[in-house]
């Protein structure tokens, strides 16, 4: 039983240094990656995102609107970095995992079928988790968009009719843009703010402010992140090793 034990913790090495992390309390800092986003459909957004391990050091976004043609552009400030939640919670249950896998003395035995049967059980939540966290975007509103700290992240300051929310799908940074336009107090539409999504389509409503406003135009671009993707094989490889292993218990 302790070969695949040792197997499974190796891999768990492996995916961790997947998350090019250095571990907490190393001195090597982690290398910025460039990446540039690109949609099938659209090329109103243009734009280049820096990430350096779990944060987006750098985003560089040019915005052409589509009622005047008009240019936007706006970037982060050199002072502000925003941390990718997702691939901090993936990298503590792989941590978690690891800890699990490790956590024991070198001569340690196991004793009985049902004491792996529950390390395995264990190790394979953390692992789901992990890899639930870049499966899974967070649902938000519209006004959860709004009132994010992203905001406040770029100059020039975004204009009040723009929202923007960056997240992970699988092995893509994706970068989504509102246009907002404001509903007139006197406007005959039924008003009806929209619930929670990943993705808002142009017409929702929502109130923020004491304002409502309407999505007018949704952009949205993405870039594949090669050791995100390197992450969720490991993952898929990791749960298929400890299901083997539970299978022979």
């Amino acid at each position: 039983v302790d070969a695949p034990v040792l197997t499974m913790s190796s891999l768990g090495q492996e995916a961790s240094h997947r998350f090019a992390l250095p571990p907490s309390g190393s001195g090597g800092a982690v290398k910025q990656e460039n990446f540039v986003l690109s949609s099938s459909g659209t090329d109103q957004v243009k734009g280049v995102l820096t990430l350096q391990g779990d944060a987006l050091c750098q985003a560089d976004v040019n915005l052409k609107m589509p009622r005047n043609n008009q240019l936007l552009h706006f970037a982060f400030r050199e002072d502000k970095q925003w941390k990718l939640q997702q691939i901090q919670d993936a990298r503590n249950h792989v941590n978690q995992a690891i800890y699990l896998l490790m956590n024991r003395d070198v001569n340690y035995q196991f004793k009985t079928g049902s004491e792996v049967l529950k390390l395995m059980d264990a190790v394979m939540l953390q692992l789901s988790r992990a890899r639930n966290r870049l499966t899974t975007p967070a649902t938000l509103t519209l006004p959860e968009i709004a009132s994010s700290g992203l905001t406040k992240m770029f100059t020039p300051a975004l204009p009040p009719d723009i929202l923007v929310n960056f997240y992970i799908n699988l092995n893509k940074l994706c970068l989504t843009v509102y246009q907002l336009h404001v509903l007139q107090p006197s406007t005959t539409k039924n008003f009806k703010p929209s619930g929670g999504s990943i993705l808002h389509n142009p017409g929702a409503m929502f109130e923020f402010g004491n304002q409502r406003y309407e999505v007018s135009h949704v952009h949205k671009v993405e870039c594949v992140v090669p050791w995100l993707n390197d992450a969720l094989v490991f993952f898929t490889v990791s749960l298929q090793l400890c299901q083997q292993l539970k299978d022979k218990v």
